[in-house]
């Protein structure tokens, strides 16, 4: 079982680079699987499996955003400005989110993942602006726009363990930016999701008294933390050669069956 952690970290890896996925999509839904089979229902671990999941994919996305951000920077992809605008915000709304999913049953958050999911591929699929590019957008957001922006970034994508790719990306491809500029964008903005989520479910776990037993930092499962990030870091590393060179048409389409994929598996389970 650790060996396809293994396999589907690379995975991530490569949704990461390409796609500023974070890995969520792949790790949560793998993650979820793996413990529901091998813990008996009712037992600690098992009840908790969608908050391990969940947790453990926003530690792996500390280490994938990272690589991936140094990545895309190298390639002259990543608007700063924008990104240090908004990361404060992001930070700030992960903590809520993050704080909300170890509250609620496994459950409700699996649903939220589900629908969040559903209606982000149906937007980005029937709306107008994601499949083909606007013109850039004439100026920069307003600060109020931004800090609604960033806290609800953070908080949904702390809440369901994805990153900030399912808000990220559409929104700065609404704004006009190609499909490599907006997944590269979506690698530091989920950064500071990133770090205030993995450490406010770690927090709340210990507080709320959650026994998982060893190998656990708060929700967070370290050994499948480690083969997972093992795992990415080979993907990003085989996946950067094509960082610029999907064409755009492509990568939007791809970039939505990718969606639908996790979104069959998450139904299946």
């Amino acid at each position: 079982m650790y060996a396809m952690l293994l396999v589907c970290g690379g995975l991530a890896g490569v949704t990461t680079v390409l796609f500023g996925f974070g890995g969520g999509f792949v790790v949560v839904p793998l993650l979820y699987t793996m413990l529901t089979m091998t813990h008996d229902a009712g037992t600690p671990v098992a009840r908790s499996a969608m908050q391990i999941a969940v947790a453990t994919s926003s530690c792996v996305m500390i280490f994938g955003a990272s690589m991936a951000t140094w990545r895309h920077h190298r390639a002259g992809n990543l608007d700063w400005p924008q990104a240090r605008a908004m990361a404060g915000y992001i930070a700030a709304g992960a903590i809520v989110g993050a704080a909300a999913a170890s509250w609620l049953s496994g459950d409700w958050v699996r649903w939220a993942f589900i629908a969040y999911l559903a209606l982000t591929i149906l937007d980005s699929a029937l709306r107008p602006g994601f499949m083909h590019a606007r013109p850039p957008a004439p100026a920069p957001m307003r600060a109020a726009t931004t800090a609604a922006v960033g806290l609800g970034i953070g908080t949904i994508a702390a809440f369901l363990g994805v990153g900030g790719s399912v808000m990220t990306v559409p929104l700065m491809r609404r704004r006009g930016a190609t499909m490599t500029q907006a997944t590269a964008m979506a690698n530091p903005l989920s950064l500071p999701m990133a770090l205030a989520a993995t450490a406010t479910y770690v927090a709340l776990a210990w507080r709320q008294g959650a026994t998982l037993g060893p190998g656990h930092a708060g929700y967070v499962d370290l050994l499948a933390f480690a083969v997972l990030a093992g795992g990415s870091w080979a993907g990003i590393r085989l996946a950067a050669r094509w960082i610029g060179r999907i064409p755009d048409r492509i990568h939007a389409v791809t970039y939505i069956a990718l969606l639908a994929v996790v979104l069959a598996v998450m139904l299946a389970v």
